[in-house]
């Protein structure tokens, strides 16, 4: 932390590196540079990287662009004694362009913003001299920088604060407006002045004076660059001048008519009916003058409402056009006749094809005819065969009843009997039927002769 000598509000605000607390170190560091840097690289190239990175993290911190001799042996300060070679270190860093010179830096821009710049903008004076203008060897303790790195970080900070804003929708704002606006981004006059000169010099915004008054005009989201400020953005800028304004008296006639009213209920209340009644004139007059006032007031809103759609409207013309002027080269090359030629020839090739494929459908059915006929004429003399042949391989059903079952020995040629008779006309049996057929026969011959074996022996258990 940095030591109790820089005061409480440094101490709060800074955080330095370790390496201040070594002793050794920070004796080499605070000593003065050579007078050539030849003689011993390494150690210059050393202490100038440690002083421009400390500096440049203490005023990021401190949310400050500019820099000067005296301010840094006060932060820098260490056991009473301050840093010998700040003065090398500013001129190394302007030298590689890490910082400029305030007038510099303004001169940059462009002569208007110079001018600007010489009262109009900037509360404390930059101290311009002919001489700062041309430019000077010198490190004076009170020669204010601006340095490169923070101001472009400012300007960004700025830019995004206004264009998400409540007021993004406003083509100018005040100086007074926007100091408030970004009161959190810029700590101080000076930080705005030069994060408005970084975003001029990217060509967002541009200021100038009216009627004493500075105005700032900002970029939209969208746009390259900003545009000139025109009568049309200062009429508006006046009339949201006036609709403030009137908001404000409106509203502080509205509080003067409730307090009247007041009053004249406490002195009613009292028994003074004569001041009461002087109390509720004044509370209508002052009314009257509410009302005529927010006619006004709604006027103004009126033509900031159309002026608003103005803008819409012409933004859709715009669209329009740009719509028009691509339609008109999109239909550049065609024309009415070359579209019907090109629906003929599609329908052309379309008839073409359909030809083509009818010629090569009826080939295929040509050569098809012959086969066609032979399978018909096969299908047709399988069909009779099956017609002729089908009685006689079915064999006929018997017309007898069957015989009842009887306990004789004749048993056999009942069942022979019972069967159907074998036709006299070929078929067309395979020989796994007829296998299958005589296997059948086989058992049943079987179960005839079981049969047979076992009624003598019932008939004489029963003649017993």
């Amino acid at each position: 932390m940095v030591p109790s000598s820089l005061g409480e509000e440094m101490s709060i605000e800074l955080t330095l590196p370790p390496e201040w607390e070594d002793d050794e170190r920070m004796n080499f560091l605070f000593s003065d540079f050579k007078e050539n840097r030849d003689v011993n690289t390494k150690d210059w190239d050393s202490k100038i990287d440690f002083w421009t990175s400390l500096i440049l993290k203490i005023f990021r911190s401190r949310g400050t662009v500019c820099i000067n001799l005296q301010e840094l042996n006060k932060i820098f300060q260490r056991k009473g004694f301050v840093p010998l070679g700040l003065g090398t270190v500013i001129q190394c860093m302007a030298r590689c362009g890490k910082i400029q010179r305030e007038s510099e830096f303004a001169a940059n821009v462009d002569c208007g913003w110079v001018s600007w710049g010489f009262g109009l903008l900037l509360v404390k004076p930059l101290k311009w001299t002919f001489s700062t203008l041309l430019g000077g060897s010198g490190v004076t303790l009170e020669e204010s920088f601006v340095v490169i790195e923070l101001v472009k970080e400012k300007a960004a900070e700025l830019l995004g604060v206004c264009w998400n804003s409540p007021v993004a929708n406003c083509s100018l704002l005040s100086f007074q407006e926007l100091q408030t606006l970004s009161s959190h981004v810029c700590i101080d006059e000076s930080t705005l002045c030069m994060a408005l000169l970084q975003l001029q010099k990217e060509k967002q915004v541009t200021v100038s004076l009216h009627e004493g008054e500075k105005i700032v005009k900002f970029s939209q989201p969208g746009q390259d660059r900003v545009s000139s400020v025109s009568d049309v953005d200062l009429g508006i800028y006046q009339l949201q001048r006036s609709e403030r304004l009137l908001e404000v008296r409106v509203e502080a006639l509205g509080l003067e008519a409730e307090k009247c009213k007041e009053e004249a209920r406490v002195l009613l209340r009292e028994g003074k009916k004569s001041q009461a009644l002087r109390y509720l004139r004044s509370r209508k007059r002052v009314e009257r003058k509410a009302d005529r006032l927010y006619v006004q007031l709604e006027n103004v809103k009126g033509i900031l409402d159309r002026i608003a759609n103005s803008e819409t409207d012409k933004l859709v013309i715009q669209a329009y056009q740009a719509g028009v002027s691509a339609l008109r080269l999109s239909l550049k090359d065609g024309t009415v006749e070359g579209a019907e030629s090109l629906v003929d020839q599609i329908q052309e090739l379309c008839d073409t094809q359909d030809e083509v494929n009818q010629t090569l459908a009826g080939g295929a059915h040509n050569s098809t005819d012959a086969d066609t006929d032979e399978l018909e004429d096969e299908l047709r003399s399988l069909l009779e065969n099956s017609t002729l042949d089908g009685p006689s391989m079915v064999p006929e059903v018997p017309s007898h009843p069957l015989s009842p079952v009887r306990e004789s020995g004749s048993l056999c040629d009942d069942l022979l009997c019972a069967l159907p008779l074998v036709p006299q006309s070929h078929f067309n049996i395979t020989d796994e039927e007829l296998e299958k057929e005589l296997s059948r026969l086989t058992l049943a011959d079987t179960c005839l002769q079981q049969k047979n074996h076992t009624s003598p022996v019932k008939r004489a258990e029963s003649a017993q």
